[in-house]
């Protein structure tokens, strides 16, 4: 009987042979397609462990982090070649986006302190390949009304592309609790904690609250806020770590990146490299499988209210997931979904995919849901002005709110990228404030020519950047920070949620 088998399995192993060698070259043959990998890309910084980082103090983490800057200065922003020295080259001195050149350095960590007296802490946590830069108005905001903020750099961000290479996700909860502790430390143990996530910070910020419900020397926040937050991603990222695989050979080191461009944004990386990837993937699996135990052991009912600003439209995480992997397990404890709409009156719409017209339909289940939800959309189907589209938690019933906002011309939806970035702002904004602050304005970009002409992909160039409902976030941000000061949040958010509804124009049609 083994004899019959035994030809079978050679044949079988053979094929799987011959499909990771068609595999090995068509990986390598793909990724010798792209750009030449630079020295950013090869260069990478000494971080802490994780264990380090457990074990440090927030001043010896800065510490690591002014060693870590001050190397890559003399070994690799001191170390270019001629042809490297381009204008826009972030590494390169004396180009206009060179990060150092400015004050301060969004790259670092940062911590804020309020000038009056201290009324609590927040710990704010950034995204992949992005920087401190991105919780700036944020961190702002909390400080005005009286929070200390902590914001670290998570390990393998803001130095070079190189370095999340190296980086793992371990690295990054280690950083979360080590700002944690910084941030009590600063405020003091008797006074509310607040957590923010960006995109994987809000991943990490999640995994965070999670883990301080069985441990109880972790800190708990009384609230959380996300933006963009990573509950899943797509399905590719699974694989991310295969498609690295040939750069196992150093003939081949290209293959460990999914993405070579040239690195022109002071306070992002625009490569992006395969690990990145797969790390991203493994904390979400991580993460969805934590917020699954809770529901099942009932301990996720002891989670602070959440509240999350998302858009339909994202192409870096699942919106789906943050609806299903997420808010479907919430306990009714006043959190809530805020959802940006396509512009449905956008000139372009009969470019749009036919899923984009009810992609809010689709992603939401039928109320009553057991948290409230917000979708930012038009006030009619052939205008720009908007309303928020509230529906209360158990309650059927959609009230509108006029928002006085309208889309700005061009712009079709928002994007992963531009939920923390009002219009204002130098860097991101549709309409900086003040335009090339940081030796550049992305969000101003328009660029017309011929295809195949540049280095950067026009998808990347078309992306929006910024928000227009900043101003709107905003303001349900601060009532929900104010709510800090109450002994119990979850009855100041309901009747928060209650005035929302009471000052909207009435039932939505």
């Amino acid at each position: 009987m083994l004899g019959k088998f035994l030809p079978l399995a050679k044949k079988l192993v053979m094929a799987l042979i011959v499909l990771a060698g068609v595999f090995f070259i068509g990986r390598v043959y793909q990724s010798e397609k792209g750009a030449p990998l630079q020295h950013w890309h090869t260069w990478s910084a000494d971080e802490m462990s994780a264990s380090e980082i457990d074990k440090a103090s927030f001043a010896d983490y800065m510490a690591r982090e002014e060693a870590i800057f001050r190397a890559m200065k003399s070994e690799l922003t001191d170390a270019l070649s001629n042809d490297e020295k381009t204008p826009l080259n972030r590494f390169y001195d004396q180009s206009p986006v060179y990060p150092a050149r400015f004050y301060p350095d969004w790259n670092r960590s940062q911590v804020f302190i309020p000038q009056g007296p201290i009324r609590g802490a927040a710990v704010m946590l950034h995204g992949l390949t992005d920087s401190p830069y991105s919780m700036r108005y944020l961190a702002l905001t909390w400080q005005q009304h009286g929070f200390v903020v902590v914001i670290p750099r998570m390990p393998g961000h803001g130095t070079a592309p190189g370095s999340l290479a190296k980086a793992n996700r371990d690295q990054w909860r280690a950083t979360t609790r080590l700002a944690v502790r910084e941030a009590v430390r600063l405020a003091g143990p008797s006074v509310p904690l607040q957590m923010v996530g960006y995109s994987n910070g809000g991943a990490l910020t999640l995994q965070y609250v999670l883990d301080s419900l069985d441990n109880p020397s972790l800190r708990r926040p009384q609230q959380i806020f996300l933006l963009s937050p990573m509950i899943g991603v797509p399905a590719y990222a699974r694989f991310a770590g295969l498609a690295g695989w040939p750069a196992a050979f150093p003939a081949f080191a290209k293959a460990a990146w999914l993405n070579v461009v040239p690195e022109f944004n002071p306070y992002k990386y625009n490569s992006f490299p395969a690990k990145a990837a797969r790390q991203s993937w493994l904390l979400t699996q991580a993460l969805q499988k934590q917020i699954q135990q809770a529901a099942r052991n009932g301990k996720i009912n002891a989670l602070p209210p959440v509240l999350t600003f998302q858009s339909v439209m994202d192409s870096t995480v699942s919106t789906r997931a943050v609806v299903d992997a997420l808010y479907r397990y919430l306990p009714q404890n006043g959190s809530e979904l805020v959802l940006f709409d396509i512009n449905q009156a956008a000139n372009a719409g009969a470019l749009f995919r036919s899923s984009a017209y009810s992609a809010v339909n689709t992603l939401l289940p039928p109320p009553p849901r057991h948290y409230t939800t917000t979708v930012i959309a038009n006030a009619a189907a052939n205008s720009d002005e908007t309303v928020a589209r509230i529906t209360r938690a158990q309650q059927t019933q959609e009230y509108a709110q006029a928002l006085h906002i309208a889309w700005p011309q061009g712009m079709y939806s928002l994007s992963h990228v531009a939920v923390p970035f009002p219009l204002s702002d130098s860097l991101y904004g549709l309409n900086p404030q003040e335009k090339n602050q940081y030796g550049i304005s992305l969000g101003t970009l328009s660029l017309r020519g011929e295809t195949h002409t540049l280095a950067v992909n026009l998808d990347t160039l078309m992306r929006a950047t910024s928000n227009p409902f900043f101003p709107w976030m905003l303001a349900q941000i601060n009532a929900r920070i104010d709510c800090g000061d109450q002994q119990d949040v979850t009855v100041c958010i309901r009747a928060l949620q209650g005035l929302q509804v009471s000052g909207a124009a009435g039932p939505a049609p």
